[in-house]
């Protein structure tokens, strides 16, 4: 897989779990215009994602949305893929004709579920549309009328309607309203702000507690004495530190070893984490592991460039979705946050070092290929630092859940 990257983008239902994960991926040199290009770009992901990374390790127990090229669907190249695992998705260029649907009627009888991609109702489509699983309907730019009758064509169909590219949570809403059952887009992780909302007292204190955390004069005494204070954020550390992921041999049960442990950077980018997850509530889970994995992503990025103190680059990533989670403008929520310059200017400005990487990671997360350059690392450093930091989010998210 040199030279190849990978992502994913994840698919929720109408309760905005997560039901699955769209596969991306892009080769540093592919042309994915032309036809055989594009078929060995397919290659290249599902025999990456089967052998050298797996795709327990991409997409956990949830299943993956895999785009299939014409002459994968004719059955021209194999499918090395657990039917199970894996929905297949027809790309709109494939056109419709007697190959492909002999085509689709294979991966069918293999026990594939189908979905039809990027999907406009033309002349000719029904039989795909007989075969199908699942429609996925572009709303992007479209009005509630148009999203009604794009969603009305294929309803005698009995298909399962997925809504892509969406942008608000209006949107959402409304696909949700129409029927949709699965949706896809950055909708999660812009802020829903409503004019004049009135602050929350919790979310007054989350800042007041943040701001203490990020104040420069922050040491272990004053990390003692704010953790100290705070039950559940001295549950949560303690846990975290006694947790599988660091396997010690013995229990630690206070804040100071753990202080001495973890190192003050560590210690504040957990509290900053802890504090965030004590906000969350009525948000949906994967807001907070959507920041989790843009400070890990970040972190890694400063890391592999071997940039000094890369430790302080996990903040910016986890700071990153403050917007989406307390709903609330950024520069308004910064104004009560003592952040360093650099690190207001990497949140409002995508500035400096710490910029570069949230930019990077950001970009990854997206699978905006064209942007996703950072400090001169190489194609297969930046995508490690994709794996580390789902690895990371899968540990810690075993982490939280276990019981003590």
């Amino acid at each position: 897989m040199k030279d190849v990257l990978i992502g994913r983008q994840p698919i929720y239902d109408a309760n905005l779990w997560v039901e699955a994960y769209e596969l991306l991926f892009r080769g540093a040199s592919m042309d994915l215009s032309n036809a055989s290009e594009g078929d060995r770009a397919t290659g290249d992901v599902l025999l990456g994602a089967l052998t050298e990374i797996g795709l327990d390790r991409l997409v956990g127990e949830r299943r993956a949305y895999i785009n299939l090229t014409r002459n994968f669907v004719r059955g021209h190249f194999p499918l090395p893929a657990p039917p199970e695992r894996v929905v297949v998705e027809l790309l709109e260029n494939v056109g419709v004709d007697s190959e492909i649907v002999e085509g689709v009627r294979g991966l069918k009888r293999a026990g594939f579920t189908i979905a039809l991609d990027d999907f406009e109702f033309v002349d000719g489509c029904e039989p795909l549309l007989r075969l199908a699983d699942i429609v996925k309907l572009d709303v992007l730019g479209l009005d509630g009328d148009e999203i009604s009758r794009r969603f009305a064509e294929v309803q005698p169909f009995r298909v399962r309607c997925l809504a892509e590219k969406i942008e608000t949570r209006e949107q959402f809403e409304l696909c949700r309203d129409l029927g949709f059952e699965l949706f896809q887009g950055y909708f999660l992780a812009r802020p829903d702000v409503v004019r004049d909302r009135s602050a929350d007292p919790q979310e007054m204190v989350l800042l007041h507690l943040l701001s203490d955390v990020q104040r420069p004069d922050f040491g272990f005494e004053r990390a003692e004495e704010i953790i100290g204070s705070d039950v559940a954020l001295t549950y949560r550390l303690l846990r975290h530190i006694n947790s599988a992921m660091f396997g010690l041999v013995r229990k630690i049960d206070s804040i100071r070893e753990t202080l001495v442990y973890l190192g003050l950077d560590n210690v504040k980018s957990m509290a900053t984490l802890f504090l965030l997850l004590s906000s969350i509530e009525g948000k949906p889970s994967d807001l907070i592991s959507k920041a989790m994995f843009r400070a890990k992503m970040c972190q890694q990025l400063g890391k592999a460039a071997e940039v000094p103190a890369f430790e302080r680059f996990f903040t910016v990533g986890l700071l990153s979705m403050l917007d989406a989670l307390m709903d609330a403008p950024m520069p308004k929520l910064l104004e009560k946050l003592p952040l360093a310059e650099e690190l207001r200017r990497a949140l409002l400005e995508r500035e400096g070092e710490m910029g570069e990487a949230l930019s990077a990671a950001v970009a990854y997360e997206r699978g905006d290929w064209e942007n996703v350059a950072c400090f001169d690392l190489s194609t297969d450093q930046i995508r490690e630092a994709f794996l580390l930091a789902l690895d990371w989010v899968d540990e810690m998210e075993i982490s939280l859940s276990d019981p003590a």
